[in-house]
């Protein structure tokens, strides 16, 4: 048996590494191959191309890539020609895995979207790609589900794979007990996992710890960086910016620094999540270029960008946008931690709304609930017959 997977974004990687995880548990010879990232080789999938290297949002960063995209598709193309794989799992990075799906179905391969693409959010008409190549999708969120249902869609609520990996996580002990503080407050910033976000969100982000370490100046600051090479990005703007303050850096304890975390400044995404499952108040940014924001004021549909807000159909997650001039962003997320930091009874309240808003949501099992729906379309091994 052979599923060929197809991955774009690093959150992708992580909740697809969950979900070949439970494949192979349950069937291990089990052939899982694909494009996506360093997490799913570790569980065992054959990675052909590390697409989530790849990542970007929006239109006009795409444009540089397309080249190297439609290569890709050919590749996928002649890839599903040659070893006919008997399901193909897409997740998320809808730009991309259209084309992947429509491969597979012209060959007559069944397709399952994985975490499908925010359609309630932004461009909905797309829903007609969906019911031409996807035959049926896995959803991490109740609502969304619903709205497939609506339009017609085979879909299957399984949950989010965020609250498995919150569950599954040990935490590392040791760094909690390095980095508690014996006082002060601890806030987590967390630059994105795409580099085009770390590059573009990290020197707002610096501005706003310069800002806010002159106002509690025992309070430190931990950066999540999701890997090595924007951790050197972010440590180097900071020691050229000759600035003394009390930051670090980090890869690998993202889910270490949440948990330590009296309240964080993040970019925008589905990180976000797991600042709700482990209840900690969070402001998100979201920044990018004037041609961006303007397409995407028309494309739009919804009235949030964070999934806690979308969920809950209010703002308890402070959110902002930032396009052109950052200064006043920069204020925004000054004003949001300052206040968290100098009131206690606030950051209560923030916690409070968080754990509501969690409730509607958070289910463990998804990555088991979503493989044993993959496996039931999956024909069943034939059994070894005894000598």
């Amino acid at each position: 048996m052979h599923v060929f997977f197809s991955v774009g974004e690093p959150s992708g990687d992580q909740h697809a590494a969950l979900l070949i995880q439970e494949l192979r548990r349950r069937r291990p010879e089990l052939r899982v191959s694909g494009f996506g990232g360093p997490r799913m080789e570790q569980a065992g999938c054959q990675v052909l191309y590390p697409l989530t290297n790849l990542a970007v949002v929006g239109i006009f960063s795409v444009l540089p890539k397309l080249w190297e995209f439609y290569q890709l598709v050919r590749k996928a193309r002649d890839y599903l020609r040659r070893h006919r794989p008997e399901l193909v799992v897409v997740v998320d990075f809808p730009g991309f895995n259209w084309h992947i799906a429509r491969a597979a179905k012209s060959l007559g391969i069944p397709v399952i979207y994985y975490l499908p693409p925010q359609l309630w959010a932004w461009a909905p008409w797309r829903i007609r790609k969906v019911r031409k190549y996807v035959d049926l999708v896995l959803s991490g969120l109740p609502f969304e589900a619903e709205w497939y249902a609506q339009r017609g869609v085979p879909v299957l609520y399984v949950g989010h794979p965020f609250f498995d990996e919150v569950l599954r996580h040990p935490l590392d002990t040791a760094f909690l007990k390095e980095w508690s503080p014996e006082s002060g407050a601890t806030v987590a910033v967390l630059p994105g996992s795409r580099n085009h976000e770390v590059q573009s969100c990290w020197p707002l982000l610096l501005e706003a710890v310069r800002r806010l370490s002159e106002r509690h100046p025992d309070a430190q600051f931990l950066v999540a960086n999701y890997k090595e090479s924007q951790r050197r990005y972010c440590r180097e703007l900071y020691h050229e910016s000759r600035l003394k303050l009390p930051v670090s850096f980090f890869v690998g304890k993202t889910q270490e620094i949440i948990h330590l975390a009296d309240c964080a400044m993040m970019v925008s995404g589905s990180v976000s999540l797991e600042m709700l499952a482990r209840g900690t108040p969070a402001t998100a940014v979201y920044r990018c270029g004037w041609p961006t924001y303007l397409i995407g004021r028309l494309l739009i549909t919804c009235p949030y960008i964070s999934l806690p807000n979308l969920i809950a159909g209010r703002k308890v997650m402070p959110e902002h946008v930032s396009v052109g001039d950052p200064e006043p962003v920069i204020c925004e997320l000054v004003r949001d931690v300052d206040r968290w930091l100098s009131s206690p009874s606030a950051l209560d309240q923030s916690r409070t709304e968080f754990q509501a808003v969690r409730r509607q949501v958070h289910s463990v099992g998804a990555s088991e609930r979503a493989a044993e729906v993959i496996l039931s379309r999956l024909p069943v091994a034939p059994q070894r017959q005894a000598a």
